[in-house]
């Protein structure tokens, strides 16, 4: 009886031990999702500030090539 009993525990580890590994890497995949979103959110603020200051000021931004730079 003692010996059904470790075998369920080990299994029940086991299955335990494996449900974490694969919950632990859903988290980092997340993490990782919600990293970009933050970096891409960030870097889409800068652009709409840039463009309401344009818009206020009447100016070119700051980072616009000058007028007779065109790419061709």
């Amino acid at each position: 009886m003692n010996e059904d009993r470790l075998a369920r525990l080990e299994e029940t580890l086991f299955f335990q031990d494996r449900l974490l590994n694969d919950l632990n890497s859903a988290l980092t995949g997340q993490q990782k999702q919600l990293d970009a979103l933050e970096r891409g959110l960030h870097e889409l603020r800068e652009k709409v500030e840039d463009l309401r200051m344009v818009v206020e000021t009447g100016g070119t931004p700051a980072n616009a090539p000058p007028p007779h730079y065109q790419e061709r």
